[in-house]
């Protein structure tokens, strides 16, 4: 009898071939259903698929909980259980999925942090980016991800084939395709940047000090040493330049459906978080301005 590791690793077979999910993507899941598998074995004695019951996922939940996990983390490594339940009752390997009946913790939607708009403008209007090509690089490299909102990855992944006079063609989750416009300034740096003195990469748009593929870890540096220029935020990732990307485009009036489109989302539903943030400046300007605010 196939032991409950070994449908794991089938498990992330099938996202990462059939599904094609990030290596990040996969790294989360494999971290959470090792973790439950290593519980199971040192609580329970349980090595097998068919001999795992709701009361161990019930009790796993708890042991999380009390170990300080937050509400968000335990939710998330519950859905991942659910998501390989689902996939061997699909594979018929289990009639009932244990975790069918596991309510998970309710977690409190948070608001998507962003960087203001001054702040924005203050970072490419002063002279904070070098002259040289590193500085040429980096200006573009922030550019792009505040002023398209493509997630970090589909920027490590852009390739010059990718770029064409006015738009980017970008590679998302799962392989799917999207067309972004650029902006003319863009534009424009993409020409400086390609006529620089100093080389560039044939295949990647983007590359590093040493003229290689972009990785996280760089990119995550250069933006957090950038936005700490302009920004006391604490938060300072990449990611924050897509929630900027979106909160900046609705305070301006984009139609929703357009953002949602331009950041490759599948769904209206993840789109309308950034809502809320435009409805909290609506309500400040509202109370500074009216005058029985």
């Amino acid at each position: 009898m196939k032991k409950f590791e070994h449908h794991i690793a089938d498990f992330l077979d099938y996202l990462r071939i059939e599904k094609r999910y990030s290596e990040h993507t996969l790294k989360a899941y494999e971290i959470d259903l090792f973790q439950f598998n290593n519980y199971l074995i040192s609580v329970y004695s349980v090595e097998n698929l068919q001999k795992i019951e709701s009361v161990y996922l019930r009790s796993y939940m708890v042991e999380l909980l009390s170990l300080s996990n937050s509400k968000s983390t335990v939710a998330r490594k519950i859905s991942s259980l659910k998501s390989m339940f689902k996939y061997l009752i699909k594979k018929q390997l289990i009639d009932e999925s244990p975790a069918s009946n596991i309510t998970t913790p309710k977690v409190e939607k948070r608001l998507p942090n962003f960087i203001k708009e001054k702040e924005m403008q203050q970072l490419f209007n002063g002279d904070l980016f070098p002259k040289d090509f590193k500085g040429l690089r980096d200006r573009l490299m922030i550019a792009i991800l505040y002023q398209t909102g493509i997630r970090l990855s589909e920027l490590i992944g852009l390739k010059w084939s990718d770029v064409s006079n006015q738009e980017f063609k970008v590679t998302g989750k799962r392989n799917k395709q999207r067309i972004v416009p650029l902006s003319r300034g863009i534009q424009e740096l993409i020409i400086l940047y390609k006529n620089n003195p100093q080389k560039t990469h044939p295949t990647w748009l983007l590359i590093t000090d040493n003229f290689d593929k972009l990785y996280e870890k760089f990119v995550y540096r250069k933006v957090n040493y950038y936005l700490s220029l302009v920004s006391s935020k604490q938060k300072k990732s990449p990611h924050i330049l897509r929630h900027t990307f979106a909160t900046h485009m609705l305070n301006n009036g984009a139609d929703l459906n357009a953002i949602k489109e331009l950041l490759g989302h599948e769904s209206l539903s993840a789109t309308q978080v950034y809502t809320h943030n435009t409805f909290e400046k609506l309500k400040s300007i509202h109370k500074q301005s009216h005058p029985r605010g």
